[in-house]
């Protein structure tokens, strides 16, 4: 019996088929070879073709079938996640009326605060436990704003982990979780957010139904299984945003537990059983996997932009070689990179900043002293210096940030990355050989009813390393980190 969980980020999908006893990848495909491309047809703004996240998903289905020789009869479910608060719309035929808005896109900035000025941060922030700022919902009314006739045209909107579902299954639908990312979900009501989609002039109907986070949400349409190579019927039984599904991957899903990723962007994603704030909104608070009236759980999300981002920019326009290579150049630099700062903006409005957009930075460079693996290193420090300086929000909201769970993937492949975010937060951190695409796995298992329980769905989970605090650089840690405090206040 196996289960396939579908990665679909910014850069890449990625397709994994998990034996579902044994906990074992039977294979796994990323798609594109290189990263899909994002259009930015005016500054700080970012769009794709959901048609091309269609395309690479068809293409990582036929490697994973290709390479693990299984008969797609034998498997039992799909699961989906994907990346979060970006806008597909839809016409009544299902068709695409203009590309996705997606998370990182910045144009709807100014009416999000509008939004939150207008209708005060008391409703906001007991409601929605965010301002409006620039997610799905305020995304939709620039559409509305500035492309009346495409919003004319829109039958239903969704995140593009919906619309992907709904190309699996013909079935337009969203999750209560959805709705959160969309910050259309009133928390005090436990629906959708009335009193938003009013002020923006939204009419009910551009909602499709909601469906169950785990459970069923549609099965294989004759069409799709016919472009995927997968059997007829196959039910779809999850779906999740990419960082509440990584936090299901690692099994954190109770008050006190933490979650983190570095891919693109960058995330630490903690739980709380109380409806939590941030006066600002730096950080944010949406519906987790696994929130229920009776038990109720909510993921705060720090997000920086840049992160892997970052890492890749440098990886291409430096020529240093592959990824193992820039680590190993920037761990010949001491801590601190001989004074040079980095600020891995430039990637669209940043949450922690109060969205602002102040770009990438790079200071202190000393002509007669840095050369690039500084460079490299102070890019790696200032992620984690990013992070923590959302962290210190999240820490004052009452999240507690003793023990870390992350994949070993992405930034956290970086021995340097890991041991200095490891010893700037003084949390430990457990790498664990898991992935979105296997918690996507994992999530249709629990969803179709083949794990009991999520105990017993991650029963096979292992633990691959620990990353503990380094007393002898915490000092010097600490300075380099009030140093690159010191710079993003000076541009802020």
């Amino acid at each position: 019996m196996y289960l396939l969980g579908y990665d679909c980020g910014t850069s890449s999908i990625k397709a994994t088929l998990l034996e579902a006893a044994s906990g074992t990848v039977a294979a796994s495909a990323t798609c594109p070879a290189v990263e899909m491309p994002i259009d930015s047809p005016h500054p700080g703004w970012a769009q794709q073709e959901p048609s091309l996240w269609w395309d690479n998903l068809k293409a990582a289905t036929a490697k994973v079938l290709s390479d693990s020789k299984v008969n797609p009869a034998d498997i039992s479910a799909i699961g989906v996640t994907y990346q979060m608060h970006g806008l597909v719309c839809i016409d009544k035929t299902g068709q695409i009326i203009r590309p996705s808005i997606i998370w990182c896109d910045s144009r709807a900035v100014q009416i999000g605060q509008k939004a939150a000025e207008a209708l005060g941060p008391q409703q906001c922030l007991e409601h929605l436990l965010n301002y409006p700022g620039n997610f799905t919902a305020s995304k939709l009314r620039w559409v509305k704003e500035n492309e009346p006739d495409n919003y004319k045209r829109i039958d239903k909107i969704m995140l593009p982990g919906d619309w992907v579902a709904m190309k699996l299954t013909g079935r337009a639908a969203t999750t209560e979780s959805g709705l959160s990312e969309m910050i259309l979900w009133d928390f005090k009501q436990t629906r959708s957010a009335d009193f938003l989609m009013e002020y923006y002039g939204f009419s009910s109907d551009l909602l499709p139904e909601i469906v169950p986070t785990f459970g069923s949400q549609g099965q294989l349409t004759q069409a799709a299984a016919e472009e995927l190579g997968l059997a007829k019927g196959t039910p779809v039984t999850y779906r999740a945003g990419d960082q509440p599904n990584n936090a299901l991957s690692l099994n954190v899903l109770n008050p006190g537990e933490v979650a983190a990723t570095a891919g693109t962007s960058g995330v630490v994603y903690g739980i709380s059983d109380a409806p939590t704030f941030d006066p600002k909104s730096r950080v944010n608070s949406f519906l987790h996997v696994n929130n229920t009236r009776q038990t109720p759980r909510n993921g705060v999300l720090l997000c920086v932009n840049g992160t892997g981002r970052l890492n890749s920019w440098l990886k291409h326009h430096l020529n240093v070689g592959d990824y193992p290579e820039m680590n190993a150049k920037a761990a010949e630099v001491p801590v601190g990179a001989d004074g040079l700062v980095v600020l891995p903006y430039g990637n669209g409005a940043e949450r922690t900043l109060e969205n602002r957009n102040i770009g990438a930075a790079i200071c202190n460079l000393d002509l007669n002293t840095h050369h690039i693996g500084h460079l490299l290193r102070a890019g790696q420090e200032g992620i984690v210096f990013a992070l923590n300086y959302g962290l210190e929000i999240m820490k004052s909201m009452g999240i507690d940030i003793h023990t870390v769970r992350a994949g070993k993937a992405n930034m956290f492949l970086s021995p340097l990355f890991a041991q200095t975010f490891a010893t700037l937060t003084g949390a430990t951190v457990e790498l664990y050989n898991t992935d979105g695409s296997q918690g996507a796995c994992r999530g249709a298992g629990i969803g179709a009813g083949v794990y009991k329980s999520p105990q017993d769905a991650f029963a096979t989970l292992k633990q691959m390393q620990t990353v503990m605090p380094d007393s002898k650089h915490a000092v010097a840690c600490q300075e380099s980190y009030q140093r690159w405090l010191d710079v993003l206040k000076s541009r802020l």
